[in-house]
This record gives C-alpha cells, structure tokens and sequence, in this order.
C-alpha cells in the first residue's frame, strides 16, 4: 500500500516521568513549533490589534485564521490571488484555519442542515450562503494554511443521545467527503475532530472511524460549551483513549490556564482561543499574581508593571496608572498593550509546562500553579 504524503509530521521530544505529559516538535512547511502550544485567534486574517512583528516578539508559532469569516470577508479568491494568508497576511510562521463548522453552527436562528451540507444566512448582510464539506475544503485548499480542518456538526449542549448519534455519524460522513475533496494533500495537513458530547461510547466512536480514515492530526471538538469542569475532563479522556500515541493533538477553542495545563496532563499538544484579546477589550488581564481588570480605581496611582514576573513588552514598559488611563480613554494603545500582555502570558504558561515536562516536574508544576491561583475548588475557573 503506498504511503500517503504528509504535510506535517510530528517528534515526541520528552514524555515526563511524573505525569505521562509530552512536549514534541510539529514540523510543517512554515517552520517548526514546539508543543504543548497555544496559538492566537486571528479571526479575519488579522490578531486583533496584533502585528506579525509582535507576535514573533511574545514567540507566538501557529496561528489561527477563520475559514468562515475569510470567506464573506475579502473572500477566498482574493487571498489565493494574494498568494494565500501566508502573503496576504505577511506571517512567516504556520497557520492553521478552521473548517468554518462552529461559526456556522453558532447561527443557529439561521440555519438548516442537511445530509449535504449547512444552509445559513450571512451575519453581515443576511445574504443566504452554503457550506458543504467539499465547499470548506475548496476554500480551505485556496487559503493555503498549513494546517486545515474538516467541516463538522458542533451539536449544541446538552442534546440527547439520538440526537448525538446521528450528528456524529453525519459528521464521521463529512470526513471522509472532506478527505476526498482535499487537492493539496503534501501540502496542508489535514485533521479530523472528534465529536460526541458528553457520551463514552458516541466519542470513543467518533475517534475510533476518525483513525481508520487516518488523518495527519486529529482535533477534540464540542468541548467548553457550558458543561461542567467534571464533564469537561471526561470528553478530552473520552476522545484520547483511541487516538494514536504518535499523531498531534488539537483542543479546539480553550484557552483557561486550569483547562489547558489538565489538558496537556491527558496528552494535548495544542490549544487555541479568543480569550486573551477578548478579555483585553474588556480590560481584564491574566497575571501570575492573578486576575487584573484595569477599569478598577485601586489602579489610578498605581505606577507599577501589570506583572512583575511577566517579560511581554507592555510590563517592561508601562504601569498599570498608564494602562488604566488609556483604557477609560478609549485609546486603542491600551487594548493593543492589553491583548500583548494576555497572549504572551499563556505563550509563556506553555512555555513553563514545556519546562516542568522535560525536568519530569509537571504535576508539581500544575499543583503550585493550582494553589496560586485557587483553581482546585469545584467547578473554579481559570482566567
């Protein structure tokens, strides 16, 4: 049987003797990324408020753009003109792009579903549009990442089982439609995503057909949707038990410190999520000393750094008096310092889990972080 080429490939570097957790190295034809990873959200080909410079300076490796939003706006075919995101973007590293599956799915008002793919209506004009797997992956294949993702159902929570069931197998069916409409295999890795809610059986399911289809990397999907912390862990425990060792895995849009150092526990290797530059829109900042939100008045005379054992070019730089003018100012410099800080505090965070791996410290590492931050009370929420 001739084997298939790959885009991608990954090294396992380190398995850490306390815990079983892993940090590896992707290969891809951008470059090469070492794991546990966060990546940044650039929702429209663009890190909001974020320059590529910049996210060279925080070490920032994959990022992410969105397939749906790429689509509508400028539109696949002016990015593939461009030369793809890589040049139209100016971002030298690996890039990763949605299937465009959550954004679709999150219209729920809107859309109609059907065995060949997803009717929905524009966000921005109400125009009516189509998403097929095929249709993804066209666009995906003209968008030129190096990592694309095939289009699935991302079932809302909580759905009943006949429900789940049957969005799963529709889902397992769109893989491998998505495998078949895929023009740049060698050039863009592929994953699958595992899906099934809350149910053992239904995602143990899923991963086991994802790996029969064998794809480059496989994706944890229909996860944070508002379940608990408890059921949370048993979906990643769920979906791992049949993944391969040796491929690289992906949990799709977490971005809370608790939930990514349990996650890189049960063998994740990339993370990515809105979170940081959301949060700092709304001015509240992730720090080592804990929660900041910015906006309070304890900050107006404050004339020292957001965090003192951050290195992010906003701490070296400005007080938390600075950063609190700006922001109830309504200067963008201020969201801009902001979302610096956030990104490059969870790029570091996995930078310190990568660390604690490779000295075989990593569940004393994720139990002081824990502590510091009281994360070990039921259902706590990291930031």
């Amino acid at each position: 049987m001739e084997k298939k080429k790959q885009a991608i490939s990954f090294e396992i570097t380190h398995i850490c003797k306390q815990s079983g957790a892993r940090t590896g190295i992707l290969h891809t034809p951008h470059g090469d990324v070492v794991t546990p990873m966060f990546m940044p959200v650039g929702t429209a080909a663009s890190v909001k408020f974020i320059s590529p410079e910049e996210l060279y300076e925080m070490k920032a490796g994959i990022i992410l753009a969105n397939t749906y939003h790429c689509m509508l706006r400028p539109g696949e075919d002016v990015i593939s003109k461009a030369g793809g995101l890589h040049k139209f973007m100016n971002y030298k590293n690996p890039i990763l792009t949605d299937s465009g599956g959550f954004q679709v799915f999150s219209l729920a008002d809107s859309r109609k579903i059907t065995e060949e793919g997803v009717q929905f209506k524009s966000h921005l004009d109400g125009s009516p549009l189509f998403i097929s797997p095929e249709k993804s992956i066209e666009i995906q294949n003209k968008l030129g990442a190096d990592i694309i993702m095939a289009f699935d159902e991302c079932p809302p929570y909580p759905v009943t089982r006949e429900y789940m069931e049957k969005s799963v197998a529709r889902t397992l069916r769109w893989a491998k439609r998505c495998q078949d409409a895929h023009q740049r295999v060698g050039q863009q890795a592929l994953f699958g995503i595992v899906q099934g809610g809350e149910f053992e059986d239904i995602r143990r399911h899923s991963a086991q057909e994802l790996v029969k289809m064998d794809f480059e990397g496989y994706a944890i999907g229909g996860t944070s949707v508002g379940e608990s912390n408890e059921v949370f862990y048993k979906m990643i425990d769920y979906s791992m038990i049949d993944l391969p060792k040796e491929k690289v895995k992906y949990l799709m849009g977490v971005g809370s410190t608790d939930f990514l150092l349990e996650a890189i526990l049960r063998g994740v290797d990339m993370f990515d999520c809105v979170l940081p530059t959301r949060n700092a829109r709304h001015g509240t900042v992730m720090t080592s000393q804990g929660r900041i939100d910015i906006k309070k008045v304890q900050y107006a005379e404050d004339f020292s750094p957001l965090d003192p054992e951050c290195d992010c070019y906003c701490c070296k730089n400005y007080t938390k008096a600075y950063l609190r003018h700006l922001y109830r100012s309504k200067e963008g410099f201020g969201i801009r310092l902001l979302s610096i800080h956030n990104l490059r505090f969870l790029i570091k965070l996995m930078e310190d889990a990568r660390k604690a791996i490779n000295e075989d410290r990593f569940l004393d590492f994720k139990e002081e972080f824990f502590k510091k931050h009281d994360l070990n009370v039921k259902d706590a929420r990291g930031f």
